[in-house]
């Protein structure tokens, strides 16, 4: 396989996204959520619990999911030229990725989240 020679130029003299040194590859760097989905459950219904296999289908579609909104927010990143990846970048990464309800409610979340972070 030939690799494409089209370089993209990014902030800061780098060529490519995909040229920087990485740390992880993507299969050797997935988060486990199952804590947390177990935490949110016992909130809405504590009489209720999960399976192990539905557990590790939340985690899959919770990976998933953060992989698109990264990836698409150092996408807009990049394409800014800037080296700082900034909250509004990750806001248009949801309206891109995201049908318009859905993308709304998300980033209004998302901020409350964060004000509260901030605030404690």
């Amino acid at each position: 396989m030939a690799r494409s020679t089209k370089k993209t130029k990014c902030s800061r003299g780098h060529r490519n996204p995909s040229s920087r040194k990485k740390s992880h590859s993507r299969t050797d760097f997935n988060r486990n959520y199952s804590l947390y989905i177990r935490r949110v459950l016992k909130e809405v219904d504590p009489q209720r619990s999960i399976s192990s296999g539905t557990l590790d289908i939340m985690n899959s579609v919770i990976n998933d999911i953060f992989e698109r909104i990264s990836t698409q927010a150092n996408n807009l990143m990049c394409f800014r030229n800037r080296c700082t990846l900034t909250p509004e970048d990750i806001q248009k990464a949801m309206y891109m990725l995201f049908p318009g309800k859905r993308a709304k409610y998300a980033v209004t979340f998302g901020s409350e989240a964060v004000q509260r972070y901030v605030h404690s």
